[in-house]
């Protein structure tokens, strides 16, 4: 049980670093080879797939030209929810 309650913080914890990361990556328009945008990638390789049936029910949010996904923020909540009842 303890094993598993740690699994699901540290994926609690790397989408919050992945939100992070995209940011940087996003705005501090880094090349593929710099060691922040390895480790963005690296996190995207796991979370994207948990993301993706969750983006087909949940669009971005429109606000004015673009949009917010809020898919992270939902998956965030599954895992708190999901941990509360396992641990």
């Amino acid at each position: 049980m303890g094993l598993v309650c740690l699994l699901l913080s540290l994926a609690f914890y790397a989408v919050i670093l992945w939100v992070i990361l995209s940011w940087v990556v996003n705005f501090g328009r880094l090349s593929y080879g710099h060691p922040v945008r390895k480790l963005y990638d690296l996190l995207a390789r796991g979370i994207d797939p948990v993301l993706r049936p969750i983006r087909s029910v949940l669009p971005p949010v429109r606000i004015g030209g673009g949009g917010l996904d809020l898919s992270p923020l939902v998956l965030m909540f599954g895992l708190i929810i999901l941990r509360g009842i396992i641990c």
